[in-house]
């Protein structure tokens, strides 16, 4: 019963993305026909569609790529810095303190993206590679933040005060022995920031003007008056699109698969 549970929500869940794959492939439903027949012979047209006649695709490909990575990297140094001041400094209000992450990572975008778009105008960073960095790192470092101090929380302490007592520094003992024993959790940190990063849609369409794209962007011009809409071109684009997604999930699956995250200890 749980193995056919299992195997329909998955179904459920991989036919849109099956759907899109096929339509990539030329492969679309004849309404034409009760019920609809997939018609059209596999070709690879739509995906040469893409390298040729869209070439700034490809610029946005590795832009978003460039900024998902690099905002994951400072979500994961700064937040893993201050997980760790909270799971190791005790003091009153501290689980309303590590909740409160949480809530703010539940906001949704257009609760904080005016104000943060005023804000990167101020500075001189709106329509900018950092700008948009920056501002998706700030929004995923809430939820890593509260993931991150479950990780460190339930480490023992034993280990750091040995190095403490051996004369290793703060950054030692961090490195030499936080970091190995919560890597897992860090690794499926990453994971899901990267993708969160990846797919944020309403920060860069704001703070962006045309001189930074990423993909969540330059997808919704098939959707707009930008381009004429070609669903197999459009989903030829999105298959492409997903390249890095998988190669990322690839690298770090072996350490996600060791990754346990047990309640909140306090």
């Amino acid at each position: 019963m749980r193995h056919t549970a299992l195997a329909a929500i998955a179904v459920c869940l991989l036919f849109p993305l099956v759907w899109t794959l096929l339509a990539a492939f030329g492969i679309t439903p004849d309404n034409s026909s009760q019920p609809p027949v997939w018609a059209g012979p596999p070709t690879l047209e739509k995906f040469t569609e893409v390298g040729v006649s869209e070439p700034a695709f490809w610029t946005e490909l590795i832009t978003s790529t460039a900024i998902a990575l690099c905002a994951t990297g400072v979500t994961i140094a700064a937040s893993f810095l201050a997980a760790y001041a909270l799971a190791r400094t005790p003091f009153s209000g501290r689980r309303v303190t590590v909740q409160s992450f949480l809530v703010l990572a539940s906001l949704p975008a257009m609760a904080y993206v005016i104000p943060l778009s005023d804000a990167m105008r101020r500075v001189h960073l709106l329509d900018t590679f950092a700008g948009v960095m920056l501002s998706e790192a700030a929004a995923t470092a809430p939820l890593a933040v509260f993931v991150l101090y479950g990780v460190i929380a339930q480490l023992p302490v034993e280990g750091e005060e040995a190095a403490v007592i051996d004369g290793a520094r703060l950054f030692a003992v961090l490195g030499r022995v936080v970091v190995p024993a919560v890597a897992p959790g860090i690794a499926a940190t990453a994971i899901v920031v990267f993708v969160w990063d990846w797919n944020t849609l309403l920060v860069p369409l704001v703070l962006t003007g045309g001189g930074v794209r990423t993909v969540p962007v330059a997808m919704s011009d098939f959707f707009t008056f930008e381009r004429e809409l070609e669903w197999p071109v459009a989903a030829a684009a999105l298959m492409v699109s997903l390249a890095p997604l998988a190669l990322i999930v690839a690298i770090f699956s072996r350490a996600v698969s060791s990754f346990r995250l047990q309640a909140d200890p306090g």
